[in-house]
């Protein structure tokens, strides 16, 4: 008996220990994980179950052999600094709705084209949305996956109805025509803001990628300039096939390899891309002369190089006020949070909230700032 018991133990300090190194793996490796050593990166999509499995792992030793569990306490104490921008240990508070004059409201989200696809099945759907961004009536809007045209009467969404159903005084509305929704809707990013835009620009990275535009425009507030980007790094465009692929997977037959080594080529293409769009737009950032403002849909967790890299000494706001996982993107995976709001260091986050609107694929997210120019 005391033969298995050793056995059993021995099973289960090398389980502890595969869970420990595979979760430091997850929150470090995406730092390295690019070019050749690409495949660590992946780890980083599971960093949640890893650490699941090593706190399961500390619940039981402390009823069966309470000096190993050391080995998840090590773990955990290693990686706690990326382990915060994966999950936050507070209960959120109710988003207070009433803003201050000192307060600038910045509402994110990847509008999923306003219902392009589903006018005709959900045509309320568009309507609601407006509805929502109005009743949260934010001061500066960045949305992704923006579709709009310019003639009434060739297009569903075109922006000169956005503009007089919004109660924003300006916008810029940036676009590649390579990449348009169709003959007559454009597909990009758009910054609204109720603040006087002094300044625009359109900053492409790689004319020939997909998702390599992003802007950024300068806004004014009182005496205060800031410097607000809108950003939608590469996805892994994914087909409806891959998706039922990853909701049930399998690895018996020929297709379902194909279908397996489909899904890593994906993987691994948009991670190197997200790479190189994350380094051009941190020298961006670094050429402000003003506090940055940052949103984006970053198709990328919180402990990937991307998401390290473009908020270098910037603050987050999920990490500040968020709880939970407070996932962004509603597919896939109930984990994966990869809508962010970034300030610069100056600001004061009061409060932040992800709102579960089930509108758009990905649910939008709300920051209140203040600007502490004494910091």
């Amino acid at each position: 008996m005391s033969k298995l018991k050793k056995i059993t133990t021995g099973i289960l300090v090398f389980g502890n220990t595969l869970f420990a190194l595979a979760l430091a793996g997850s929150c470090y490796g995406p730092q390295i994980g690019h070019g050749k050593y690409w495949f660590i990166a992946v780890l980083s999509l599971f960093s949640l179950f890893f650490l699941g499995a090593v706190v399961l792992f500390f619940i039981t030793w402390l009823f069966v052999k309470p000096r190993f569990a050391l080995i998840s306490i090590i773990s955990i104490v290693v990686c706690w600094k990326p382990i915060q921008h994966i999950f936050q240990f507070r209960i959120n508070n109710d988003f207070n709705n009433k803003k201050n004059g000192r307060t600038i409201r910045v509402m994110s989200w990847n509008v999923e084209h306003f219902n392009m696809l589903q006018y005709k099945k959900h045509p309320e759907r568009k309507s609601e949305m407006i509805s929502f961004i109005n009743k949260m009536n934010p001061d500066i809007a960045c949305f992704q996956e923006m579709v709009a045209g310019d003639d009434r009467r060739k297009c569903i969404n075109t922006t000169a109805e956005f503009k007089r159903k919004f109660s924003f005084s300006a916008s810029y509305y940036v676009y590649d025509t390579t990449f348009d929704f169709d003959q007559n809707h454009h597909f990009g990013i758009i910054i609204y803001s109720k603040y006087p835009i002094v300044n625009m620009q359109r900053v492409v990275s790689d004319p020939a990628e997909y998702n390599s535009i992003f802007q950024y425009v300068d806004v004014v507030k009182n005496n205060d300039t800031f410097r607000v980007f809108n950003i939608h790094l590469q996805s892994l465009r994914f087909t409806n096939d891959n998706r039922k692929y990853i909701d049930n997977p399998g690895i018996t037959g020929e297709n379902d390899w194909e279908a397996t080594k489909n899904i890593l080529i994906k993987y691994k293409t948009g991670m190197e891309k997200r790479h190189r769009q994350s380094d051009f737009i941190r020298k961006t950032i670094d050429e402000s002369p003003y506090p940055v403002i940052l949103c984006g849909d970053f198709n990328d967790v919180p402990n990937s190089y991307a998401y390290n890299r473009i908020g270098e000494n910037m603050t987050n706001a999920f990490t500040t006020l968020g709880s939970g996982i407070s996932n962004t993107y509603d597919g896939l995976s109930p984990t994966l949070r990869i809508d962010n709001i970034f300030v610069d260091k100056r600001f004061d986050i009061i409060q932040y909230n992800r709102f579960v609107k089930k509108l758009s694929d990905h649910f939008p997210i709300v920051a209140d700032i203040v600007y502490n120019n004494t910091n």
